[in-house]
């Protein structure tokens, strides 16, 4: 039987389920998108470590609100995983990472390896960090200067890619002009970076219609993909696909980030219409990854995990990216976590090296506890 045969986890048994408080942090306050409000320089987020009966122990990230996490105290890992699977149980989902983080350690190899090691560890990373800095402070707004200085610094972290926030006529700024500023920090971003990948995200904040005019505008700017127009539907995405059919463009869709209904975002790709699916990397979670990215890779669709917010969630996407493949990029997003170290993560030249350390490479040394 394989290196993964799962009889090796039986008799493994889980004694402690340990929930831990974290904070990430950014360089620099992130401002606004095209819906929502500043993001601020960081937050807390919540870890937990399971522990089984013969001194095994893996972690993982946990979002949303935890729901009395000792009911899995006692169960069996069994029950709960199977290594060419994932989490069995629905309720567990919580546990996700934890469980192949656990299991990945069990079995002394890297999660990208447990997953099929089927794509390169050598992961292309995009900047996802460059919001509408341009429009802040609201007393004295910065300017085009302010989304170029970002740029500017992520250039230096490594990152030579960068998805820009578009659709700031939607809420923030008078819509024609707004509309008009997207397109001159698209403009100039491309003139200061002539090399580097750009995507743009409107966050559903755009019609059909404006899609195809930002499209037509910026059409000599090499876009690699154009994400979240407006919220996925097919007579929309037809005008655009059609656009770009006409045009001559290879511009990606990217969608399927914002409450993605699965089987409607699927049935959109199986149409053509959009290319790449972009559930969120956490919240959907590496066992529905695992479970739908043969039927992406069979149909011909790209995948990119969306991984915003938390620097920990590059490092999820860029392991299921080696071990799954068929994934296109992966959203960096830069900073740190308190009480996590992930020197093992190298930021190079526009790509993540993903190490072979055991789960998913990342070690938890902060003390144990939920503030």
């Amino acid at each position: 039987m394989g290196s993964h045969d799962p009889a090796q986890l039986v008799g493994e048994r889980l004694v402690a389920v340990e929930p831990t408080s974290l904070r990430v942090r950014y360089p620099r306050t992130v401002g606004r998108n095209a819906r929502l409000g500043s993001h601020g320089s960081g937050f807390p987020t919540t870890a937990v470590t399971l522990r089984t009966s013969s001194g095994h122990s893996g972690w993982g990230l946990v979002e949303g609100r935890i729901h009395d996490l000792q009911q899995w105290v006692g169960r069996s890992v069994t029950e709960l995983f199977h290594p060419d699977v994932g989490v069995l149980e629905k309720t567990a989902a919580p546990l996700d990472f934890a469980l192949h983080d656990l299991v990945a350690r069990i079995f002394e190899v890297p999660v990208h390896e447990l997953l099929g090691g089927q794509g390169t560890r050598s992961v292309p990373c995009y900047s996802g960090a460059i919001y509408f800095d341009d429009l802040d402070p609201e007393d004295a707004p910065r300017g085009i200067s302010a989304v170029l200085e970002n740029c500017a610094s992520d250039w230096a972290a490594g990152f030579r890619a960068f998805k820009l926030k578009i659709g700031r006529g939607f809420r923030w700024m008078d819509h024609d002009a707004g509309f008009a500023r997207d397109i001159e920090v698209t403009r100039a971003v491309r003139e200061a970076y002539p090399a580097a990948r750009i995507l743009v995200d409107a966050n559903n904040g755009y019609t059909p219609a404006e899609t195809v005019d930002y499209l037509r505008a910026v059409q000599d700017c090499a876009l690699y993909w154009i994400e979240e127009p407006f919220h996925e539907e097919s007579s929309g995405l037809g005008m655009v696909r059609d656009h770009l059919r006409e045009s001559g463009s290879d511009v990606l869709i990217a969608d399927g980030e914002f409450e993605p209904d699965e089987q409607h975002v699927l049935e959109l790709a199986r149409r053509g219409l959009v290319d790449v699916l972009l559930m969120d990397v956490c919240s959907f979670g590496p066992t529905a990854w695992r479970r739908l990215m043969p039927t992406l890779a069979e149909i011909g669709v790209l995948a990119s995990p969306h991984a915003w917010g938390q620097p920990l969630k590059t490092a999820y996407a860029a392991q299921l990216a080696a071990g799954l493949g068929n994934i296109a990029t992966v959203e960096g997003v830069p900073g740190s976590t308190d009480g996590v170290t992930g020197e093992a993560f190298v930021l190079r030249d526009g790509a993540v090296a993903v190490p072979d350390a055991s789960g998913f490479g990342l070690r938890l040394t902060a003390s144990r506890g939920v503030a």
